[in-house]
């Protein structure tokens, strides 16, 4: 198994923390993680078929300084940067929840991205409309009363709905939230929550038909975030995309399935 490293480094003033393992792929595996989590997210990824994976600004161990937007646009011209700084061309990316962004450089240069993994990702499509939770911290003042309330008890009690398996999401999970769950990654998520209305997703994936490269799309279908019907259309704009529904599995479907980690490091790994 691939030993994984810790990184540190700057980009343009900003502390990055990322994490690799080597890789046999024929394409650099790049694992992009969402809200409210990090790079721990990949952890078992990584362990298993190497690849990159960052803390995304806000988030984790990298920077989270207040002049930033944290808007999709800026998440999108992070990953190019960062890619430069790794020394990466080419990718074979993952993207679960925000780490959606990813998919603006990949509709940028489809070129840069040999295959594609789509994991209850925000959608990026006609349709969509925020679930409960993100219409809160979209809405100023409550927003920040919402997620000043977080702490063990509430998250414990909030990330019982996340996941298939009864109960609320792993100790490890909880644990590695709470860590990196500071305000500026709060101040983070409000920011990409509130420039990201139903229009501007679906701007943001305008030209998603220009992905044609093989892609996969494993979904949980027991997610609350996000309804099950959209697994089928990114599948869709995709093209050519492989659609693998997990009637078992919740917004982490690597959490209540861990056979999907296997899944998705085979696809990536692919000649």
């Amino acid at each position: 198994m691939p030993e994984c490293s810790d990184h540190g480094g700057e980009l343009d003033g900003l502390p990055i923390f990322w994490r690799s393992a080597e890789s046999d792929a024929p394409a650099v595996p790049l694992y992009l993680h969402g809200v409210p989590t990090s790079c721990d997210d990949w952890l078992p990824f990584l362990a298993r078929g190497g690849g990159v994976a960052p803390d995304l600004p806000g988030f984790g161990r990298s920077g989270k300084p207040g002049s930033r937007a944290y808007t999709m646009p800026e998440y999108d011209q992070f990953i190019e940067r960062f890619l430069e700084l790794v020394g990466v061309q080419r990718v074979s990316m993952v993207v679960h929840d925000w780490g959606g962004v990813g998919l603006l450089f990949a509709q940028r240069h489809p070129e840069r991205v040999a295959r594609l993994v789509v994991m209850n990702t925000v959608p990026l499509l006609e349709g969509y409309r925020w679930h409960r939770i993100a219409r809160i911290w979209r809405t100023p003042l409550l927003g920040e009363l919402a997620m000043g309330s977080v702490n063990r008890r509430t998250l414990r009690f909030a990330s019982r709905e996340s996941n298939a398996t009864p109960g609320p999401m792993p100790q490890a999970w909880q644990d590695s939230v709470l860590e990196h769950f500071d305000h500026g990654t709060q101040r983070a998520i409000l920011r990409l929550y509130r420039s990201s209305s139903p229009e501007a997703l679906r701007r943001a994936g305008a030209h998603l038909g220009r992905l044609r490269m093989p892609a996969l799309v494993l979904w949980g279908v027991r997610d609350p975030y996000i309804p099950a019907r959209f697994a089928a259309a990114y599948a869709q704009a995709l093209g050519d995309a492989e659609l693998v529904e997990l009637d078992d599995a919740g917004h982490w479907p690597w959490l209540d399935r861990p056979d999907a980690i296997e899944w998705v490091v085979d696809f990536v790994s692919a000649a």
